[in-house]
C-alpha cells in the first residue's frame, strides 16, 4: 500500500521518499551491503523502479549537488565524509528531490510530454515535438517523456509504431515493460501484453535490453541488435529472435486489417477480440486447434465467424454480445 506522506504542507508517497533516501544514498560510499539493500528495494515492487527513475531525473536538475561530495579540488569524493557529518548532505539531497517532487518539478520539465491513449477498437496517430510519429493500436496507452537529452516513451499497455525522427545526440527509448528499446533514426513496432512483449523492426535498427538489473548473481542478458525484419519476443519461456512475418502482416492493423496463416482459431479469435464488435468464443478445443487463412477486418468479428464456419463446416450461435463458433 502506498501510504500518502506530508511535509510541509506537501504530500509526496512513501515510494516517492524512499527513491530520494535511495539516490541521496548512492551518491555516498556504496558498500555491498548498500548495493545489496538497494537491488532488493528495487525488485520488491514495480513501482520502486519508476520512483527511482524520477527521483534519479530530479537529482540530475539539482545544480548543486554533487558538489556535496566533492573535494576541495573539485573532484569527486573517493573517501566516505567525515563521521561526525556524513548524514547531513544526503537527507539534505533527500529533502531537495522530495520539495522539488512535492511541487511537481518534473512536471514543468516533461510539460510538453503527454499522454496518449486509445479504447478498445480504436486507433491514433500522435505526432511528437520532435517530430516523430507513434501510432496507437486499439486499448493501447504510451507516457512520453522528453528532456534535453533523451527522448523516452513509457508503453503502458497495448500495440504501438513508431517512427522515429534521426537525432544522433538524443536517443529514443520505449520502456515497455521488462525491456527497453533503443533507437535512433527508425520504423518498429512494440507490443506489450502484460510482462510478454514483442518487437519488430521495420526499418534501421534497434537495441533491446532489459529495463532493470539482473538480481545479484544472475548473470545479465546481453543487449540484443535487431535488423530490419526481425521479431524479438520476450516473457516467462525467455527471449527469442526470429524473422517476422511480411512486414503487409505485421503493419495490418493500420489498415484495419488481421492478416493469419494457418494460424490457431483460438489465436486468431484472441487477436481479433482486441477490437470493438461482439467477443468471439470458441468452446470447443478441437475447434479452438483449426488453421486459419485469410485477410479480415478487425472490426467485423460477426463476417469472421461466419467465414470460417463455413470453411470447416461449423455453426455459428450469435447472442447479440458473444458469437460462439460450434461444432
Amino acid at each position: 500500500m502506498d501510504v500518502a506522506m506530508v511535509s510541509g504542507g506537501m504530500r509526496y508517497s512513501s515510494v516517492e521518499a524512499e527513491a530520494a533516501a535511495w539516490v541521496a544514498r548512492l551518491q555516498g560510499e556504496r558498500t555491498a551491503d548498500t548495493e545489496a539493500g538497494f537491488q532488493a528495494w528495487l525488485h520488491d515492487d514495480p513501482a520502486h523502479a519508476d520512483a527511482f527513475e524520477r527521483a534519479t531525473e530530479i537529482w540530475a536538475m539539482l545544480p548543486g549537488a554533487a558538489l556535496c561530495f566533492q573535494n576541495g579540488d573539485g573532484h569527486p569524493a573517493r573517501q566516505p565524509l567525515p563521521p561526525a557529518r556524513p548524514q547531513r548532505p544526503l537527507l539534505a539531497l533527500a529533502a531537495a528531490i522530495l520539495v522539488l517532487l512535492g511541487f511537481g518539478a518534473i512536471s514543468g520539465l516533461f510539460s510538453t510530454s503527454p499522454d496518449y491513449s486509445t479504447a478498445r477498437g480504436e486507433q491514433k496517430i500522435a505526432t511528437l515535438d520532435d517530430g516523430s510519429r507513434i501510432a496507437l493500436n486499439t486499448n493501447s496507452q504510451v507516457d512520453v517523456r522528453f528532456s534535453d537529452d533523451r527522448r523516452r516513451v513509457r508503453l503502458d499497455r497495448g500495440e504501438a509504431m513508431f517512427e522515429v525522427a534521426h537525432d544522433a545526440d538524443r536517443p529514443f527509448i520505449v520502456d515497455a515493460g521488462s525491456k527497453l528499446i533503443r533507437a535512433v533514426g527508425t520504423v518498429f513496432i512494440v507490443r506489450r501484453d502484460g510482462e510478454d512483449v514483442t518487437v519488430t523492426l521495420i526499418e534501421g535498427k534497434v537495441v533491446v535490453s532489459d529495463a532493470a538489473p539482473p538480481p545479484r548473481g544472475a548473470t545479465p542478458v546481453a543487449p540484443a541488435e535487431l535488423d530490419p525484419g526481425e521479431r524479438l519476443t520476450a516473457g516467462e519461456r525467455g527471449m527469442r529472435i526470429a524473422r517476422a512475418e511480411s512486414i503487409e502482416a505485421v503493419t495490418a492493423w493500420r489498415r484495419g486489417q488481421a492478416i493469419f496463416r494457418d494460424t490457431p482459431l483460438i489465436e486468431a479469435v484472441a487477436e481479433l477480440n482486441r477490437y470493438g464488435g461482439p467477443r468471439l468464443a470458441v468452446p470447443d478445443p478441437h475447434v479452438a486447434a483449426l488453421p486459419v487463412s485469410g485477410v479480415f477486418a478487425t472490426n467485423a468479428t460477426p463476417d469472421f465467424a461466419q467465414a470460417v464456419a463455413t470453411l470447416h463446416g461449423l455453426h455459428v450461435r450469435d447472442d447479440g454480445e458473444t458469437i460462439q463458433i460450434l461444432r
